[in-house]
Parts: structure tokens; sequence; C-alpha cells
């Protein structure tokens, strides 16, 4: 008898079976083909599963996700963008397994509070930042989910630097401005001749003054929208992830200078801002709990 954990995310699906203390165990990942997405993620379901029957699965999504009715719209995956029933479609693969769906920023803002950078914390905000943005949002130790399963997903949030098109059709969003690809086309138009994220937080590094200010802008705005979003939520703990998170000094002085800048209330400034501990690992963990029964 084993449970599964399963992340998709906008490039990569990754799955494991869950352990008793509901860590994942041994993940195996595999990208998102353009077609043919769920024949792949199946196929990788099976391979963990192995020839153990399955009682549960836990899954971790790119949102949006409608919770209620079990379905996934991913913005980064072409063939899903209409919304695919990935909870029923689950539960045809292993009949009788308990399924539970949630979006990944949720997800991983869960897998945080129990096993990363807000263990022991009841209230926290999670944030992953990278070629997208999402978040997630536990209050009370339990993921709140809204009246869909969004709740929380700050990436939409709309930017004051934001006068762009968002994937999502809006305009103006926080991704436009403080994603890895955001920031770097901001540095591209004024010069820079870099060719990623990565790129540009080594160039930062180096001395160069358009990917520093490219990352001291990202920065600058992502912490405007988290501010906001601790002031509605009351949040104590704000934990920062995902690839574009490590790209050094040059995001996070100018994210934790926003944050004394803006966030001036007594309870606004008692909130501590920090990075993600469990890295990639941190929305599988979150699935792994979801199949474990906690939420």
């Amino acid at each position: 008898m084993t449970a599964l954990a399963l992340d998709v995310g906008g490039t990569k699906l990754a799955a494991a079976t869950v352990a008793d203390d509901a860590t994942p165990l041994e993940p195996q990942s595999v990208p998102v083909p353009a077609t043919g997405v769920w024949e792949t993620c199946a196929a990788l379901l099976r391979e963990v599963a192995g020839t153990e029957p399955v009682t549960a699965v836990g899954i971790a999504a790119a949102g949006p996700v409608d919770t209620a009715r079990g379905t996934v719209s991913p913005i980064n995956i072409t063939e899903w963008a209409s919304g695919f029933p990935l909870a029923d479609a689950v539960r045809s693969l292993f009949p009788g397994a308990r399924v539970r769906l949630a979006m990944d920023g949720a997800a991983a803002a869960l897998g945080e509070q129990r096993f990363g950078a807000g263990r022991g914390v009841a209230d926290l905000l999670g944030v992953v930042v990278g070629t997208g943005i999402g978040g997630g949002l536990v209050l009370g130790g339990r993921i709140v989910t809204g009246r869909t399963g969004n709740a929380g997903h700050i990436g939409h949030m709309v930017s004051a630097y934001g006068t762009a098109v968002c994937a999502c059709g809006g305009v103006g969003c926080i991704e436009t401005v403080a994603s890895g690809p955001a920031a770097v086309r901001w540095a591209r138009l004024h010069g820079w001749e870099g060719s990623d994220g990565t790129a540009l937080a080594a160039d930062a590094q180096a001395g160069s003054g358009v990917a520093a200010a490219a990352l001291e802008r990202a920065g600058t705005a992502l912490d405007q929208v988290i501010a906001s979003a601790v002031a509605l939520t009351d949040v104590s703990h704000v934990v920062v992830g995902g690839g574009f998170a490590q790209s050094g000094t040059h995001l996070w002085r100018p994210l934790l200078a926003s944050t004394t800048r803006h966030a001036r209330l007594g309870f606004l400034r008692e909130v501590r801002v920090v990075p993600a501990e469990l890295g990639p690992l941190g929305t599988l963990a979150g699935a792994s709990l979801l199949a474990a029964g906690h939420d």
C-alpha cells in the first residue's frame, strides 16, 4: 500500500512515493511534453508506484486550478490551458485512491510550513519566483484555498511598475515585472545582452549596472506586492523561494528595504521575510502532505 505525490509544473512533471512522515521519497521527474501531457504524467505515476496498490495521491498543479471540479488550467501547458480534469484522470488510473488537489503555490507554502523555513509558524505567505510567480497562503496551519483553490496566487496581483500584458490576459501583474523572464526583458530593453536570469544575477554580481538595476527593480516591485498581501492577510512570515529568488543581494536587498518602507503598522513591522529552504522539493513536499491527509 502506498501514497503518491505529484507536482505538475509549467515545464516539469515530478512524482514520488510518500514516507510515513509525509515527506517525498526518491522523486522522479520528466519534462512537460508539447502534446500527450496526461499520457506522460500517467506513465510517470505508474513507474513511481511500481507494483504497490495506491491508496492516496496528493497533487500540486500550476494554476489556475479548480479544486471543486478537480480541473487544472496551467497557463504554460497549452494542451491543458482550457481545463483538464486531472483529479478524475488520476482516480481512473488508481481506482479507489483518495485524490486531493491544490495549487502548486499553496502546496509549496504548506511544505515550507511543515518542513522548511516556516516550521512552527501557523500563518505564512509562500511566494515562488521563477519563470512565473506563484504563491500560497497558510493560516492557522492549514492551506487557505478560497472559492476555487486559487487563494494566495500573488503572481497576478497588480504592480505599480506593471504596464505589460500578462500571459493570463491581464495588464500589470507582478509576474510581468519581477519574474525571471520579466527582469531579463527589462534588462535587454536597457542594453544588457545576456541570456537568462542566471546570467543576469551573475552579471549584477560582476558589476553590470543594468543587470543590478533590473534585479533591484524586481525586488522592489515584488516586495510592494508582498507588503500589500501581508497587510491583507496578517501573516507573521513570508517565505520566498523559486529559482529566480536565488539571484542574490541585488534582488534581496531592495526586497527587504521595501518591506521597511511600506510595512509601517506595528503588526506589519513584525513580519519576517525569509528565503525558502526546500528548493524544488517544496511543492512535492506539500503534495506529499496532501496525500498523507494534512492540509
